[in-house]
């Protein structure tokens, strides 16, 4: 099947009237095509979003958040199409796609919720001025996704940004690209105006760069690597519009001699299985106390060689990843304890899960963001070493402090540089604010702080004398 962009409401097929190939990885047989897009289908996009957002952006927040609601309401009439289509480019299990497209729902009933308090405030300066201030939408928006999460992260930036006022161009992975292409037409019939949601699919060279650089996109929104990351900052810089990055990591999960090891082990082990490791929050450092170090290794091996490759977790979701991954294996300067190699029995990109126990902290595999089912633990005596160990690496986006001392757990994590700390197994859902440090990014998803990225702040006083 050929799939065409999504520009203005509906289907169009590149200018160039080329295609790229896909790859189911859970087979390794071929899959869809979709459009090999260039800067012309960029042209056509922006000016379709540009078009459209000052309407939209003139209706009341209770009309908007009427049409996010019924995009929600189409979605979920349609989950499993679009769980079908995810399967297809991503090969992942069931149950990890049902809640991925359950979440991708669910950003749209949020934002479509709170978009109803989303508004500015007044100022006071006196009787004789009337001062307030006014929450504005940017215009055109670029949206560019990665191959991880192909719907969950369109849905992650696209319904804030729509919520505010704004219009989307997205961008989405060349390989991942079906479900995101869905998604604009679900979103059309079920009334939004056309050209608001449009997406172009390609590779970043011909599409992501040209749209970043158009003159008419006012905001860039991006997750993906951190070299690409630092290529649209740049572009951001010069042309000194905003952007939101979400970029990599190599999290800590961090577990002391006195935490609910049941638990923490249960969590170390779904930083590997979940999305087969390849989700750049996962916490994939496992830090324990010494005196448990062995133990909690053990578990989570013994854990990790129970489970069944298409059952309980899903491939490498492209071949470049596969063979990164491999990669990482041969040169890891250390000897797994479980897992270390693909599985060469079976169809498709699968790797074994793999633990690299008390490992050297300087070697690459400690430092350099796997994006696989691969897991490195240190131990830590202490504290001060733990938190030590926590903070060193380049990125900051995530971490998890398992201990049976709340008040030891709340230090660690009021000084561990990282966008969000989960204490003994605590939610980080979609109502929290999604964002690292260092190299993880800047700028924040989710929560009502990613409203507030995609709207300007306007003051405007009136003097009443």
């Amino acid at each position: 099947m050929r799939h065409g962009h999504w520009i203005g409401g509906r289907a169009e097929e590149p200018a160039n009237r080329s295609y790229l190939p896909t790859l189911d990885p859970a087979t390794g047989l071929p899959g869809d095509e979709v459009a090999a897009g260039s800067a012309p289908d960029v042209d056509r996009a922006v000016a379709a979003a540009e078009g459209a957002w000052r309407e939209w952006s003139r209706r009341s927040a209770a009309d908007r958040s009427e049409a996010l609601h019924r995009v929600a309401d189409a979605m979920a009439a349609h989950a499993d199409a679009l769980i079908d289509l995810e399967r297809a480019c991503t090969g992942k299990v069931p149950a990890q796609l049902r809640l991925e497209v359950d979440m991708s729902v669910s950003y749209f009933r949020y934002y479509a919720g709170i978009l109803r308090a989303h508004h500015g405030r007044t100022v006071d300066q006196g009787a004789g001025h009337h001062t307030y201030t006014r929450l504005e939408p940017y215009g055109v928006v670029a949206v560019i996704t990665p191959w991880n999460l192909p719907l969950n992260q369109a849905c992650r930036a696209s319904a804030p940004a729509l919520a505010a006022g704004n219009a989307v161009v997205a961008k989405p992975s060349e390989l991942t690209s079906a479900s995101t292409l869905m998604l604009a037409r679900l979103a059309t019939e079920s009334g939004l105006l056309d050209g608001l949601l449009n997406v172009v699919t390609g590779t970043g060279l011909d599409v992501g760069t040209p749209l970043a650089v158009h003159p008419d996109v006012r905001r860039i929104a991006f997750t993906g690597s951190v070299v690409t990351g630092r290529h649209l900052a740049t572009i951001a810089a010069d042309r000194i519009v905003p952007a939101t990055l979400e970029l990599g990591g190599k999290s800590p999960l961090l577990v002391f001699a006195d935490a609910d090891l049941d638990r923490a082990v249960a969590a170390a082990v779904s930083a590997v299985t979940a999305n087969a490791g390849q989700v750049c929050s996962a916490t994939t450092r496992l830090l324990v106390e010494a005196p448990v170090h062995d133990e909690v290794v053990a578990r989570v091996v013994e854990a990790l060689e129970l489970l069944k490759p298409g059952v309980d977790f899903g491939p490498m979701i492209t071949e470049a990843q596969y063979r990164k991954v491999l990669d990482h294996f041969a040169t890891a300067g250390a000897v797994p304890v479980t897992g270390g190699t693909a599985y060469d029995d079976l169809p498709g990109l699968y790797v074994r899960p793999t633990v690299y126990a008390g490992v050297d902290p300087r070697l690459r595999i400690a430092r350099e963001e796997v994006f696989g089912p691969v897991l490195v633990t240190l131990p830590f005596t202490g504290e001060a070493e733990a938190l030590a160990l926590a903070n060193d690496t380049e990125y900051g986006l995530v971490a998890a402090v398992w201990s049976g001392d709340i008040a030891r757990a709340l230090r660690l994590a009021e000084r561990i540089e990282a966008g969000q700390i989960a204490v003994n197994g605590g939610a980080l859902g979609i109502e929290t604010p999604f964002g690292g440090f260092k190299q993880s990014g800047y700028g924040r998803e989710k929560g009502i702080e990613a409203l507030h990225e995609y709207a300007r702040t306007k003051t405007v006083s009136l003097s009443l004398h």
